[in-house]
């Protein structure tokens, strides 16, 4: 029963932790951020090969992108979960 139990409780934690998150790509597409981004080239907004580069070895880029997006302050704001623009920035920054 204990065993029963344990499974249970673990598989409950799989799918709170978003075992069915969206990726990178999924995000940006479905978010919209392919109407001012590309991969490749600039758009309205700047390519994400081109924003990896500019944050290449910085380790805080993920958390200050997140967070000016979030914001809305240099980025407009997009409705998005914590865990699908963390999605989003990853893909960014792995162009």
């Amino acid at each position: 029963m204990k065993a029963m139990l344990m499974v249970v409780a673990a598989a409950g934690t799989l799918l709170a932790g978003g075992v069915n998150a969206q990726s990178g790509a999924d995000v940006v597409k479905a978010k919209g951020c392919m109407n001012c981004h590309e991969v490749a080239k600039k758009k309205v907004g700047p390519a994400y090969k081109d924003v990896a580069a500019k944050y290449k070895g910085d380790a805080k880029a993920e958390g200050n992108l997140i967070a000016k997006i979030k914001e809305g302050k240099v980025h407009p704001k997009v409705a998005a979960s914590d865990a699908e623009l963390k999605a989003a920035v990853g893909y960014a920054l792995a162009q």
